[in-house]
C-alpha cells in the first residue's frame, strides 16, 4: 500500500488525528535538518533547529495552504529560523562540504589534492562572508538543488527577489574568490 499524500496527513492531523503529523516529520525531518546544517554548520544547533521548525510547523499547520507542496513550506519555516539564528549571533559559518569523495571516483595526484582542497577552503571562506539571505538561496540552488521557482517558494520571496539574489551572490562570491 502506497504512503498517504501529504494533503491527507494534513488533513488527517487538522481533523484531531494528531498521530499523522509523526508521519510527515519522518518523512521531512531529514531534509529539514539538511537545511538547518547546511546554514548553521553546526550539528547540534541544526538538531535543535530542526525539531523546532517541525513543532512550529505542528503549530502553525492551519496556515498552510493545502494545495501546494508540504516540503517547501517546512524547509521555509525551516530556513528562516536558521536565518534567525545567524542575524541574532552574528555570525556567519561556513557550509558543509559540497560533495563527498565516493568509491570509484579518480583518485587525485597529490599536487591536485591540495590545489582542490585550497580552493574548497577558499569557497567556504566566501561563502562564509555572504548575508544570511545570499548564503540561503545559495543552499538552496547550489547544496539542495531547487529551482528559483521552489527558492522563491521556500523562502517565502518574490520569483524576482529569489533571482536577484541568487545573481547577487555568486557576483560576491566570485569579487570574494579574486581577492584570496
Amino acid at each position: 500500500m502506497d504512503a498517504p499524500a501529504d494533503r491527507v496527513l494534513v488533513n488527517r492531523v487538522r481533523q484531531g488525528e494528531v498521530e499523522a503529523y509523526g508521519d510527515l516529520v519522518r518523512r521531512y525531518q531529514q531534509s529539514v535538518f539538511n537545511v538547518c546544517y547546511r546554514v548553521l554548520r553546526n550539528r547540534q544547533d541544526a538538531e535543535d533547529l530542526t525539531q523546532e521548525a517541525l513543532v512550529r510547523g505542528f503549530e502553525r499547520l492551519d496556515t498552510y495552504d493545502i494545495d501546494r507542496p508540504f516540503g517547501p513550506w517546512i524547509h521555509r519555516i525551516a530556513a528562516n529560523l536558521s536565518i534567525n539564528v545567524l542575524r541574532q549571533r552574528k555570525q556567519l559559518l561556513p557550509l558543509d562540504e559540497e560533495r563527498e569523495h565516493h568509491p570509484g571516483d579518480e583518485v587525485p595526484q597529490p599536487e591536485k589534492a591540495l590545489m582542490q582542497a585550497e580552493r574548497k577552503s577558499d569557497i567556504h571562506s566566501a561563502l562564509a562572508e555572504l548575508p544570511p539571505h545570499y548564503r540561503a538561496v545559495v543552499e538552496l540552488r547550489h547544496f539542495q538543488d531547487l529551482n528559483y521557482e521552489k527558492i522563491a517558494e521556500t523562502l517565502g520571496i518574490p520569483l524576482n527577489t529569489a533571482k536577484s539574489h541568487l545573481f547577487r551572490a555568486r557576483r560576491l562570491l566570485a569579487q570574494l574568490l579574486k581577492i584570496r
